[in-house]
């Protein structure tokens, strides 16, 4: 029995030593510590600090709210922001519903029309709305030919900012809301159809308030991305259509105004915060992110009055059902939900699908659809020096990027999925926070911070701010890998003999490779098509070729750029092509790995 206790005593102290899986996201809680936290914290010190005596000074704050265009811009940027937040849920909401009540693979084929345009740069889409929006443009024509008037005037418009934004961040609120909706039971609304409910009053009572964690989720989302916008408003607004972004950039990159320029990235800053600290005191953000957090009380006002707005719906939806069914026959409220998701999946494909004729015009000028066909362009795209290199730029520091995104995200979403701690919460929502702050401000936090390392026009400067804005992304695609994952296999294995460096190798590695793989296309991709952080760190020298089309944008309007543009699309489509095949293999494997269990 002695030598029994000595046996067990070293086995309690080594469970004691054991480290929790948590501390592997050091290293990236520390990547972003260095890169987003420091610098954002810096670059908010400039905006209070006195430039001649460095004594705290309000001046910059004071400014903008007594005077000159810059509360109207704030004003602007907060109305479009909403507008967009809104028809965003409620236009992608239908769509988000219809394909989760699809089969899977039916469902797997339609949600690609999505994801594609989720993928596409809006650098593209939004010159593409420029070209077929324009007073010469196809739109315009249609509208003058069946009698309507003002399509002449279609461009920089409020309208157009707030439609063409829509179109950009409607994709993500569908991929937000998603998920949530295939997590709910379909026999629930089977459950309550035999119990005498109809349709509408099923969907509004039983499938509705499950999935409000969704569009929490995508409002929150679109609206700290709408914030930050400067590419949409700056291509096709006006000048009454400036958003802050537009300013910032104006301050800082052509003005210098360093001090008035973080002073407008520190109010953007905090409103973000602030939408955020609001969102948690209604919805509870631990909640709609990882599934657990504080409990809410149910007797709450805001849970009180939703409920009741929710069943008041349900109840006219379901009146108006019931009428609908006596009056109206033939027509189905699938088939008409089904039409309005097909039209909408067509409106958003239809940019990506246009740009690739009108880069291969004869004519000098784009028109879609084109006077004439010619290659030409792409002849003068692969013989530019200039282009070439932007591209070649692209590829290295995607792939970099990529690389070491994929390193730091992978460890931090497995200390995360496999914690039992609760600083899983935090970690959580700590490797989510550059998706929190707008990349405007992330790109000039960096560009203050890599000015002293000098660090800016490198591309190791610009290898490490994608890397901060595609970590949350990867981050989310590793912990859904690890957290799908079954940990009972390494388990039976440790109970065979084998030493953890062999599972690793031998069992977990083999079967995480294909969400390893999606992680590194995903990074590769967030870099390949960012422009924000080229734009403030790549100091007008080192080009990547976002850089460079946004340039030609600017000063010169070419067909060019048509071309690059279906270049990029090209390098989209293969990249997205990888990743589809891959979920595909991986859901085959998850498939005959239950089977073989059963």
């Amino acid at each position: 029995m002695t030598s029994l206790g000595i046996a067990e005593r070293p086995r309690t102290k080594a469970r004691k030593l054991r480290l929790d899986p948590l501390w592997l996201a050091l290293p990236g809680l520390a990547f972003l510590a260095l890169f987003l936290v420091w610098p954002t914290a810096q670059m908010l010190s400039v905006s209070v600090m006195d430039k001649i005596t460095g004594a705290l000074t309000v001046a910059p704050f004071l400014r903008i709210w007594n005077g000159g265009p810059y509360l109207t811009v704030l004003s602007t940027t907060f109305q479009v922001a909403c507008w967009t937040t809104v028809l965003c849920l409620l236009l992608g909401y239908p769509l988000a519903y219809w394909l989760s009540q699809k089969p899977a693979q039916q469902q797997r084929i339609a949600t690609l029309f999505v994801l594609l345009p989720f993928w596409t740069s809006a650098l593209i889409k939004n010159f593409s709305w420029l070209v077929l929006l324009g007073r010469n443009g196809i739109v315009a024509k249609t509208m003058a030919a069946i009698g309507l008037k003002g399509g002449d005037q279609l461009l920089f418009g409020r309208t157009t900012v707030v439609f063409a934004m829509v179109h950009t961040l409607l994709p993500l609120a569908v991929v937000t809301m998603l998920p949530v909706m295939n997590q709910i039971d379909r026999r629930l609304m089977m459950a309550a159809s035999t119990l005498g409910a109809n349709g509408s009053r099923a969907f509004w009572q039983v499938f509705f308030q499950p999935s409000v964690r969704g569009v929490a989720s995508a409002g929150l989302l679109v609206l700290v991305s709408s914030l930050g916008f400067f590419i949409t408003p700056a291509l096709v607004g006006g000048a009454k259509d400036t958003m802050i972004g537009q300013l910032i950039i104006l301050q800082i990159n052509e003005l210098q105004n360093w001090q008035l320029g973080s002073a407008l990235a520190a109010i953007l800053l905090i409103s973000t915060i602030t939408i955020c600290f609001v969102y948690d005191r209604i919805f509870d953000l631990s909640v709609v992110t990882t599934g657990s957090g504080r409990p809410t009380s149910a007797d709450g006002p805001v849970r009180r009055i939703g409920l009741s707005v929710v069943h008041a719906t349900g109840l006219i939806c379901s009146t108006i059902e019931e009428l609908w069914k006596r009056n109206i026959r033939g027509l189905r409220g699938g088939a008409l939900l089904s039409v309005y998701a097909w039209v909408v999946i067509a409106l958003l494909l239809a940019p990506i699908i246009a740009f690739i004729p009108m880069a291969f015009t004869g004519s000098t000028f784009l028109s879609f659809p084109p006077p004439s066909l010619s290659a030409r362009w792409f002849e003068q795209f692969f013989a530019s020096s200039l282009w070439l290199g932007a591209m070649t730029r692209s590829f290295g520091i995607g792939f970099a990027a990529a690389a070491v995104t994929l390193l730091i995200a992978s460890m931090a979403a497995y200390g995360v999925a496999r914690t039992r701690s609760r600083l899983g919460s935090i970690a959580f929502l700590l490797c989510l926070s550059p998706m929190m702050v707008p990349s405007i401000v992330t790109a000039i936090a960096l560009f203050y911070l890599f000015a002293r390392m000098g660090l800016v026009a490198s591309d190791i400067g610009i290898t490490i701010g994608h890397t901060v804005i595609a970590m949350p992304v990867v981050f989310m695609v590793m912990l859904a890998t690890f957290k799908g994952y079954d940990w009972q296999l390494d388990a039976a294995a440790a109970t065979l003999g084998a030493g953890r460096l062999r599972i690793f190798w031998r069992i977990t590695l083999p079967l995480v490779a294909g969400g390893l793989a999606v992680g590194f296309v995903t990074g590769f991709l967030q870099s390949f098509e960012e422009l924000t952080v080229a734009l403030f760190v790549g100091g007008g020298i080192k080009t990547t070729l976002p850089k460079q089309m946004w340039d030609g944008i600017l000063l010169q309007v070419s067909p060019v750029i048509a071309a690059a543009s279906v270049v990029v699309l090209i390098v989209v489509i293969v990249m997205f092509a990888i990743i589809e095949m891959l979920q595909a293999r991986r859901s085959r494997s998850s498939g005959a790995a239950v089977a073989g269990d059963s």
